[in-house]
């Protein structure tokens, strides 16, 4: 088990992006250096490689990053949550709100099949909100959400919570509460 330091204090803070009061947790530092970036994956391929998981999909856009990887490591299939309006085929859409604004994501119709089991991966979790309505998109296919999982957690923003409350067990390797 790595240390959950060892990965949050690689991750740059920039503070009042994109807007003020905001503090943005910047998780480029972490696939900028080789090393850092396998430990990162290994915490999630050691995770999952002996779970029952059908495919792996992933949040736009940094939940592309390492999700994709994470399907590649565990030979699994990979399926982009996307923002609204970037699929080229039939999609479903959910609506959310962000911590500042709102949004909606889609996915292909074909995305996953009933009774798949999918493993959600976005790169931090804030309000919940991506993660509730990527959810629902894979649950309206007839999916079922076997666990979330990101690098960073927001617990003070309430997201953690939300996603635990809805019944999906969530996986973080860090958080930064109280920071």
């Amino acid at each position: 088990m790595i240390d959950p330091n060892y990965i949050r204090d690689r991750i740059r803070t920039v503070p009042d992006w994109p807007q003020a009061g905001v503090q943005f947790r910047d998780i480029t530092p972490l696939l900028q250096d080789p090393k850092t970036f396998r430990v990162l994956v290994d915490c999630f391929v050691h995770r999952y490689m002996d779970q029952q998981i059908d495919v792996v999909a992933g949040v736009d856009a940094r939940g592309f990053i390492l999700g994709s990887v994470v399907a590649y490591e565990l030979n699994l299939g990979f399926i982009p949550v996307r923002k609204k309006g970037k699929l080229p085929f039939h999609t479903v859409e959910e609506s959310y709100e962000l911590e500042y604004g709102s949004s909606t994501v889609e996915l292909h119709t074909d995305a996953c099949r009933a009774g798949d089991r999918v493993l959600l991966i976005d790169d931090l979790v804030a309000t919940g909100g991506t993660m509730m309505a990527a959810a629902r998109l894979i649950a309206k296919l007839g999916g079922t959400v076997a666990e979330a999982a990101a690098i960073v957690d927001l617990p003070e923003l309430g997201g953690s919570e939300l996603i635990r409350a809805n019944g999906i067990p969530l996986y973080t390797v860090c958080d930064f509460a109280g920071h």
